[in-house]
């Protein structure tokens, strides 16, 4: 699988959310509100001395408790009140008290990323879910239109711009800090298994193995192990964007609209006029030229620049977008021997471009939150699990891809398998490499609940 075709068919958040990540991907407290209660204090305490119902004196000696000095004694000419007439009463008061009840103080409403009540917006988890889905079955088929049909790393880097302008409310060293926590350790943990079978198969590595350590360059590897560490770049141009994310969070806030519209100038520079070196440091270049628009997206939506333009006025500039990418794709697959946006940089910018600002203005302006995912219970179910698990998703998916086609050749030997299984066809492969991909989830995802400082757990 060439470098340029790894490149933009994975996504994860992760989110990172990352989150997850999809902060990985990421979470967000609960609506606030509550109702502080408008009663008075009820004092009714008797002096001392003060005498009780019908005269019966109390002394300082014989202290008598609070429902004996309050205790309702009926006379001889009033009979006591039958069981009936009390519980009339009793109704009566509570009747007038709900009456007289003042309203409960309004909540309010749920931050972008909430549903109601305070839930996670599915819509998101849903978008997040599908991405790494696309993600596995582009690297299981190498299909070049997948990319058409859904630009997964530009949702995936939409997402996460979103979920990083909303943590940004807080100081931004913490939040940096908490967002390289979530995504490395994990990453060390898939890492040093990795980089030992590459030692193992003769690999030596020099210094830039500290790009094994803070990937804020493409970890180096041998092309045996080729196919596990090409996914990396999405880590590193995450962690880029997470680093950079103060400083262009306060460039958007100045001039949104201008910045949604410059940022697509770096990779038409790249294209049409200085070419970034075929290096560590042109590769991360180039990857952040082509997602940065995505991850402002997601500055825009959460500020809520997109609910405040013209939707006739952004549908025609998502559109003209589409048209452009689609059109340069198309129109150079000679040059790059194919359509796959994935290996023509300026076709993914322009394409997911137009792609997420759809997805993200249909979110800004029917509110949708996709809450009926609810009534699915599995499926829910399974939405949850992929948000939570994005990162261990996106990190073994090719190597149980990998692991699946030696499985599979045992299955050879067995003869039932051989006559009643399809195990020459792709789509058997496809499933095998879930189920392997689900075990991984079960072995390691557990490694994300430590990196959340959560309680590790084998299934969220």
């Amino acid at each position: 699988m060439s470098w340029g075709a790894e490149q933009q068919g994975q996504g994860h958040d992760g989110g990172y959310g990352h989150g997850s990540g999809y902060d990985g991907g990421h979470g967000q407290g609960p609506a606030y509100g509550y109702d502080p209660g408008y009663g008075l204090p009820y004092d009714r305490t008797p002096s001392y001395g003060q005498p009780t119902a019908y005269g019966q004196a109390v002394s300082y000696e014989e202290p008598v408790s609070y429902e004996e000095q309050w205790q309702y004694v009926p006379g001889p000419e009033e009979p006591a009140p039958t069981k009936a007439e009390a519980e009339a009463e009793a109704e009566a008061v509570t009747t007038e008290a709900a009456a007289t009840e003042p309203p409960p103080v309004p909540s309010p409403p749920p931050s972008p990323e909430k549903g109601a009540g305070g839930a996670r917006d599915r819509y998101f988890d849903a978008l997040r879910a599908v991405a790494l889905v696309r993600v596995v079955t582009y690297h299981t088929f190498g299909w070049a239109w997948a990319g058409l049909v859904f630009p997964s790393m530009g949702v995936m880097f939409a997402l996460a711009g979103t979920l990083m302008a909303k943590s940004l409310e807080r100081p931004a060293i913490g939040v940096v800090r908490s967002r390289m926590r979530r995504l490395l350790p994990p990453f060390w943990f898939w890492g040093l298994l990795v980089v030992l079978a590459m030692m193992i198969h003769g690999w030596m590595p020099g210094w830039q193995i500290v790009f094994w350590i803070v990937p804020v360059g493409d970890p180096p590897g041998d092309q045996w192990g080729a196919q596990a560490w090409e996914i990396l770049w999405y880590l590193r141009t995450y962690l880029w964007f997470v680093l950079l994310s103060p400083l262009l969070l306060k460039i958007f806030r100045r001039a949104p609209v201008p910045a949604l519209l410059v940022s697509l100038v770096p990779i038409v520079v790249f294209q049409y006029g200085w070419q970034p070196p075929y290096d560590r440091f042109g590769s991360a270049l180039t990857d952040l030229a082509t997602y940065l628009f995505c991850w402002l997206a997601g500055f825009a939506h959460r500020e809520g620049v997109l609910r405040r333009l013209r939707p006739s006025a952004v549908v025609l500039a998502s559109l003209a977008a589409l048209a452009y990418g689609g059109w340069y794709a198309l129109a150079h697959r000679s040059e790059f021997g194919t359509y796959d946006l994935d290996e023509i940089p300026l076709a993914q910018a322009f394409w997911s471009a137009g792609f997420v600002t759809l997805l993200m203005c249909f979110k800004a302006y029917h509110d949708v939150d996709f809450a009926w995912l609810a009534r699915f219970e599995r499926l829910d179910r399974v939405v949850t699990v992929f948000n939570a698990r994005a990162v261990t998703i996106y990190l073994w998916h090719e190597i149980a891809l990998v692991l699946a086609v030696p499985l599979i050749d045992q299955f050879w030997k067995v003869p039932a398998f051989e006559k009643w299984l399809p195990l020459e066809s792709q789509w058997f492969m496809f499933a095998v490499g879930w189920v392997l991909i689900w075990i991984a989830i079960l072995l390691f995802g557990w490694v994300e609940d430590l990196a959340a400082r959560k309680r590790p757990r084998l299934l969220p």
